[in-house]
């Protein structure tokens, strides 16, 4: 019988500690797929950020590295210049990348740092209780905003994606989601593209990953999915940005 599908081989088979629902364990093994089809397994470096994805490293069955909040980029711009011959990239969440590392991450781009940047985007913080992130949306309520975001108090949803696309030294920046089947095949299409500039040395590359966090939105699995899919695409399009 033919083999049409299997496990990773840079995918550990370990239990998630991931929420039921959460979406971080789809782009995982999205990212370990494409590690495998490119055969750069024995190059990659990845960059695990602060965040629910703090121990994104236990997952992957191949090199990585950890960051303090916010400066993952910083660290792979560090690794990339001392080993150029290895596949770096960054896994960070909006809180991670859009907050605490906004200055890296507008910086690395703007330097046009030839590493892969997987920014994993659910509007909210997870790991530390569900408070308003830079990607919160207008109305949506969180630990912090309870009544929901109000731009006169909170300012509106922080678009990272269509910001750096503006760069001159950004080469590729695409938004993709995790909401269907489709998407999810077009969300590794996006990840796959941005490893391969690297390997052609094409230079910055960023995918904007709309992921569900169905325990901090106060909603089903299911239910969250039909929300990123109804309400949270109007406010970040999915497709090719740059």
């Amino acid at each position: 019988m033919q083999k049409v599908f299997g496990y990773p081989k840079s995918l550990r088979n370990i239990l998630t500690h991931y929420c039921a629902g959460c979406g971080h364990g789809i782009a995982h093994r999205l990212i370990a797929e494409v590690v495998d089809e490119l055969g750069i397994r024995e190059k990659v470096i990845g960059v695990a950020p602060v965040g629910c994805a703090v121990i994104a490293y236990d997952y992957w069955d191949f090199d990585c590295s950890e960051a303090a909040h916010g400066r993952a980029l910083a660290v792979a711009t560090a690794i990339k210049r001392v080993r150029p011959q290895n596949i770096v990239f960054t896994y960070q969440g909006d809180g991670d990348l859009a907050a605490i590392g906004t200055n890296e991450t507008i910086h690395a781009a703007n330097r046009g740092e030839n590493v892969t940047v997987i920014f994993i985007n659910n509007a909210i913080y997870g790991m530390t209780g569900g408070q308003l992130a830079p990607t919160t949306l207008l109305g949506q309520k969180t630990a912090t905003t309870p009544a929901g975001r109000e731009a006169k108090f909170h300012g509106y949803p922080l678009k990272i994606s269509e910001m750096l696309a503006l760069l001159p030294a950004v080469k590729y920046v695409e938004r993709a989601a995790l909401s269907s089947p489709q998407e999810i095949i077009n969300a590794k299409k996006a990840v796959k593209l941005a490893f391969q500039n690297q390997i052609d040395n094409l230079g910055f590359s960023l995918v904007e990953i709309l992921s569900p966090c169905p325990t901090y939105w106060g909603m089903s699995p299911k239910k969250a999915l039909e929300w990123m899919r109804d309400v949270m695409v109007k406010e970040f399009p999915l497709g090719r940005i740059k």
